[in-house]
């Protein structure tokens, strides 16, 4: 499923600043996409964290398999014991179930996040354990497909943005938060060419 804003917020973005029109050029033929799965998303997060993707993926195919089905009923039923031999960490599989808790116990409802801005869905989300800010930013991106979500504290955005129109010069975070305000409403479509310019292989989470 791609934002239907897509096409419309490239040509916005692309005919108020010239970099961003070539990138919007260059990567036509992409565009975000998500799973259209809350649940599955989040646990991918989790079990991505600060590993590879190449790794990731690896105990993601472990994970999975050890599973009957990619449900908080099936985590919960498994247990921290049954999954203890997919490669996660202690730490992993304690989030992975408080994840699937916070579902099962209607602490995490998807129907509402309809009605929520940004901030109050990172609320909800962070409640979780190892669910950071971060975490909840890349969610309402490759999931929820929000179209004005700025992550400051993620390393490739920062990279692009210093090397694109600072000549690669670090800046800091409050100089960064206010350069993209440029990009006003559509700083996720700005954030994902950006990652674009450094790797053209989008991610899919």
């Amino acid at each position: 499923m791609t934002p239907t804003y897509w096409q419309r917020a490239g040509l916005a973005l692309g005919n108020s600043d010239e970099i961003m029109a070539g990138l919007v050029l260059c990567y036509a033929d992409m565009g975000l996409q998500s799973r259209g799965d809350p649940f599955g998303t989040l646990a991918r997060s989790i079990v991505g964290q600060q590993i590879s993707v190449r790794a990731a993926d690896a105990v993601w195919a472990r994970f999975s398999a050890a599973l009957t089905a990619m449900t908080p009923q099936a985590i919960l039923a498994a247990g921290q014991s049954g999954l203890a031999g997919c490669g996660l960490s202690q730490r992993k599989i304690e989030y992975l179930v408080d994840l699937a808790a916070h579902f099962e116990g209607g602490r995490i409802i998807p129907e509402r996040w309809l009605d929520m801005d940004d901030e109050a869905v990172i609320v909800e989300l962070t409640d979780v354990r190892g669910i950071g800010r971060w975490t909840a930013e890349m969610f309402l991106i490759f999931h929820l497909l929000r179209p004005d979500v700025f992550p400051l504290d993620d390393i490739g955005l920062q990279r692009a943005v210093f090397e694109h129109y600072f000549d690669g010069k670090k800046q800091t975070r409050k100089i960064l938060a206010q350069f993209g305000e440029r990009w006003r409403p559509w700083r996720t479509v700005a954030t994902w060419y950006l990652w674009r310019s450094l790797d053209p292989v989008p991610v899919l989470y």
